[in-house]
């Protein structure tokens, strides 16, 4: 099997193999190569050891040479080279408490977490696969190399890894690797809230964000995300739901894989965020009524509240969090389908976030029952050419575009402070009623006449 690698790539290997030295390209890359991906990055295993490699290259960094790894900087681009290695004991669930450096490139195949990322490649020799990667790549499945439980027991991050690389290639997890996942879970809870955030992120960002659900069969969920199980266990009788408030979730982050090109990277992610979390609070406010019909009254601002703690346990950014949790509640919010109403609702929105709340809306709505279905997606339509013509005819919509401003209002004699909020906050709900009214003359006179 013939491998294209990148040019400095091959400069790299062809320098240490001068030297002397055994060297390959190792890992995703050559697993994303195999199958016709564009590789994220390069890595180079080789026997040389971390100060022969800084001793052939002239533009190196130590970023992990305690572990073996040195990089090599080629023009503007860095390349990992790391030294064969056997991992010590992992105490921690995690890390190694120590690596020794070996001459033997299985030893350190052997220390990977899946077969198809246990492949390496130079030109010389071609494909290094000795636990069969390219065989689990034609079967489509994710096996743990050697035993899943000595896998999963040094890096408990890799049980949510194999969840996530199932989801990033419709993949299968091999039986013996999920019968591990599951023996093993429990050990998720030694690590870091800011890894559990990246795979997090990284499976609901997939091709197939439903495989969320493996968290849940696996029992992953009750270490790092209980609040899916309680979901799980949350029925939803009534005419507007077919599944309990999980199942929802899921068929609604199913739904979202029609926009899968049609948003930018953190448009994915705050979207499918939101879906996650957005019915959650079912879970808190569930009241059934005198014919057996639940109701989840307040949901919408519950499962805010809950998204919030969450986001935040998980160490995400505020910019993040505040756009989830502003999806969330409205996403089952109550408008007229008018522009005036419209208008009222991209105020409260923001432009930023209302093509994103029409995502949002239409995936749970496709994720509901029938009943209506087609109605509530027509009123959907409605809205959105309502507020294309409504951004086409540049209404204002926010405070800075309304045609007075504070300090209009402290020229005319108004001292500064809440008062001028709060008569500015009036202007713009005339202007959202009327945008023919955002005239600084009619305005100024509306403000007289309401002190």
């Amino acid at each position: 099997m013939h491998l294209n690698l990148p040019d400095k790539v091959s400069h790299i290997i062809s320098l240490l193999q001068a030297e002397g030295y055994e060297a390959y390209a190792v890992g995703g890359c050559i697993r994303d190569s195999i199958l016709k991906r564009e590789p994220k990055d390069w890595d180079i295993t080789t026997n040389a050891s971390p100060v022969k490699i800084k001793s052939i290259f002239r533009r190196t960094v130590d970023t992990g040479i305690k572990h073996g790894t040195v990089t090599v900087l080629m023009g503007n681009e860095s390349f990992e080279v790391t030294t064969y290695r056997i991992d010590g004991v992992y105490e921690d669930n995690r890390h190694p408490s120590e690596v020794t450096f070996t001459g033997d490139l299985k030893e350190d195949l052997k220390r990977r977490d899946f077969t198809i990322n246990a492949m390496a490649y130079n030109d010389s020799e071609g494909l290094i696969d000795i636990f069969d990667g390219v065989g689990d790549l034609q079967k489509g499945v994710i096996r743990a190399v050697g035993n899943p439980i000595e896998r999963f027991s040094e890096d408990a991050l890799r049980m949510m890894r194999a969840i996530r690389f199932a989801a990033e290639l419709d993949y299968e997890i091999e039986e013996n690797t999920l019968r591990a996942i599951r023996e093993k879970a429990e050990n998720l809870k030694n690590i870091s809230a800011e890894r559990i955030q990246a795979e997090l992120v990284r499976l609901l960002c997939s091709n197939d964000p439903q495989k969320i659900l493996f968290l849940y069969e696996t029992g992953i969920s009750k270490e790092i995300l209980p609040e899916l199980d309680s979901m799980m266990e949350t029925e939803q009788n009534n005419p507007h739901h077919m599944y309990n408030v999980l199942m929802h979730t899921i068929e609604a982050l199913n739904y979202s894989r029609n926009w899968n090109d049609k948003l930018d990277t953190d448009e994915k992610k705050i979207v499918r965020l939101a879906l996650l979390f957005h019915d959650m609070g079912k879970t808190e406010c569930k009241t059934t009524d005198n014919e057996g019909i639940d109701h989840f009254k307040g949901h919408a601002s519950i499962s805010a509240e809950m998204a919030e703690e969450i986001l935040r346990r998980l160490k995400f950014d505020n910019y993040t969090i505040n756009n989830v949790i502003k999806l969330i509640e409205y996403h089952d919010h109550r408008y007229t389908v008018t522009k005036p109403g419209i208008r009222k609702l991209v105020s409260e929105l923001g432009t930023k976030l209302m093509p994103l709340w029409f995502v949002v809306r239409r995936c749970d709505t496709n994720a509901q029952s029938v009943f209506i279905r087609d109605e509530k997606l027509s009123s959907i339509d409605r809205c959105e050419q309502l507020y294309n013509e409504i951004i086409e005819e540049r209404d204002c919509l926010s405070l800075k575009d309304l045609a007075v401003k504070g300090s209009d209002l402290i020229e005319a004699g108004i001292k500064p402070g809440k008062e001028i909020g709060e008569l500015l906050k009036k202007m713009l709900d005339i202007v959202l009623e009327d945008p023919g009214k955002n005239n600084k003359e009619y305005l100024m006179e509306q403000i007289r006449q309401v002190r």
